[in-house]
């Protein structure tokens, strides 16, 4: 059993881990297993190590992440145009990224993307392929997921590939599919086991949808 303290502190280390932050930039703040992440750090990419961290520790239920991405004045200033420019450049030459699939938008350094793919892990990649931008302060991941019509969705496919990953106990996991629909309930005791248990339903053939209904639980002291 972890109290509030003994969270704050592994959420602390597993930021201080990274070879890309500086724990001093990160501050943590812990309440019955929500984390909460503000500060300051000079680029995107950090911002995300630092919520990716932060997510893979035993007992963290959800995140709030305040951390403002400031660049340091000396660095060369990127307006929203040049932005654009270079994200659909780097959307271009991914190639897990069907060329012309995703819309950009840029209002004050935040991208926004939009369009259709077919597989979700295509909707990551075109997130990831941003994340050394310069001048990106966020992203909006709303792409949207469309399956090939010659799909059919089966509950089978989605609890073998839930009981192929190590890292989840699918025994607690489970499935219900409705059409083109997947939902997930049960129970994990990490964030990052929850989006890894919707990471891999997501790769399964005809999919459209899913609702995570999966608990993180984590008995934790109130000290």
């Amino acid at each position: 059993m972890k109290n509030n303290a003994e969270l704050q502190k592994d959420v602390q280390d597993a930021i201080k881990w990274e070879p890309l932050l500086h724990a001093a930039e990160i501050g943590v703040i812990v309440k019955d297993g929500i984390v909460t992440l503000n500060g300051e750090v000079d680029s995107y990419a950090k911002k995300n190590e630092a919520e990716t961290a932060a997510k893979s520790v035993e007992g963290v239920k959800a995140i709030v992440e305040k951390i403002v991405v400031k660049y340091p004045s000396s660095m060369h200033k990127t307006d929203d145009t040049d932005i654009a420019k270079n994200a659909l450049k780097a959307l271009k030459w991914n190639s897990s990224v069907p060329n012309d699939s995703v819309q950009v938008k840029v209002e004050n350094g935040w991208v926004n993307l939009g369009g259709e793919v077919h597989w979700n892990y295509q909707k990551d990649a075109a997130k990831r392929a941003l994340l050394h931008l310069e001048g990106i302060k966020g992203v909006m991941n709303d792409i949207r997921i469309k399956p090939n019509a010659q799909d059919t969705l089966e509950k089978k496919a989605v609890e073998a590939g839930l009981k192929r990953n190590w890292a989840i106990d699918s025994s607690n996991i489970e499935v219900k599919v409705n059409g083109t629909n997947v939902t997930l309930s049960g129970t994990v005791n990490s964030l990052y086991q929850k989006e890894e248990a919707e990471r891999i339903a997501w790769k399964t053939p005809g999919i459209y949808s899913l609702d995570n209904n999966i608990s993180v639980s984590w008995d934790l002291d109130d000290n």
